[in-house]
């Protein structure tokens, strides 16, 4: 879904016009190129200040003023204060360069994307967790209601408040929040085709899952995660009428067969026939069929893999249309 955005006011139109130099049409019709790179821009605008230190004490200042194009998704001071105060940093200072560098990236896109641009699914940011040295971390994007990020601020991402500040190397949209480096669960949180799955994770009579795949012990971990549609149907299947009609043992089973602990498998080393271990301790066999990617569970049942590679800090996700049964 593609929508514009409108400045949320006449005098923040202003305000921003100021600060930068805007893409525009000529009288004649010649398309005037903005002349202030993200840096430039950034430098002048006084609610950036705190993104500029941070820029500055990450060396990262001459790769967004480089030829880009990038999309970067800026923190206002407010945000930086309230990402400091969460994570118990009294100043910018405390936090670990190498740290600060990855969350900055991580609010880095590739190439130009104005809100036209932008559609609910997952973008790849120049940032990178501790799970994968050669995959970066994915962002999921919802345009549904304005555009937010990883779910929001309650869930470490951010919402766009100014959008389409347009400079010679890429585009700024400003957001509410700092965005931090996305676990296999702020992931699925954010995406509103694994809601089931979350509910599943959180149910009280289960493994504290939300914290053990929040976290590095075990880590990196494999997540192949069902959407919705894949739970609604097998609860038919099981003729079960809602997610609390199924047995304690079996969801936790269940869930744990879905998951890959102490490897980061994306899908380029899935192989045919491939024998998979699981946090269950049972298996299952990935098979590589012409039709795409798939997997046969140990009742000979089968899921496609619909989405592949979301990568979070801590791990990778993929997503399946059915859910996977061990042996109970």
């Amino acid at each position: 879904m593609k929508k514009l955005f409108r400045f949320r006011s006449l005098a923040l139109f202003v305000l921003t016009a100021f600060f930068l130099t805007s893409c525009s049409n000529d009288d004649d019709g010649t398309v005037v190129v903005p002349q202030q790179s993200i840096v430039d821009i950034t430098v002048s605008n006084p609610d950036f200040s705190i993104l500029v230190q941070a820029l500055t004490k990450a060396n990262l200042v001459t790769t967004l003023d480089g030829d880009g194009p990038f999309t970067v998704f800026a923190p206002t001071n407010s945000a930086f204060t309230a990402f400091l105060s969460a994570n118990g940093f009294a100043s910018l200072d405390a936090v670990p360069a190498d740290v600060l560098k990855q969350v900055l990236l991580n609010h880095v896109v590739s190439g130009e994307n104005l809100s036209t641009d932008l559609s609910t699914g997952y973008v790849t940011t120049l940032g990178k967790g501790s799970a994968s040295t050669s995959n970066n971390l994915s962002m999921f994007v919802n345009t549904t209601n304005g555009v937010v990020l990883n779910g929001g601020t309650t869930n470490g991402g951010a919402t766009v408040t100014t959008a389409d500040i347009e400079a010679s190397n890429g585009v700024i949209h400003v957001v509410n929040g700092v965005i931090g480096l996305p676990t296999i669960v702020n992931h699925a949180i954010a995406n509103p085709s694994f809601e089931i799955l979350v509910q599943a994770l959180t149910r009280n009579d289960q493994p504290d899952f939300a914290g053990i795949l929040s976290g590095t012990a075990s880590s990196p971990f494999t997540v192949f995660a069902p959407t919705d549609e894949a739970f609604v149907d097998l609860l038919a299947e099981l003729e079960l009428s809602s997610l609390a009609n199924v047995p304690q043992a079996v969801l936790e089973n269940t869930l744990k067969y879905h998951v890959v602990a102490g490897a980061n498998i994306l899908s380029s080393s899935l192989t045919n026939n491939q024998s998979v271990t699981t946090f269950q301790g049972g298996t299952f066999t990935v098979e590589l069929p012409s039709s795409g990617p798939q997997i046969r569970d140990a009742n000979n049942r089968v899921s496609l893999i619909i989405a592949t590679d979301v990568q979070a800090s801590n791990g990778v996700i993929h997503a399946l249309d059915k859910v996977i049964l061990p042996n109970l």
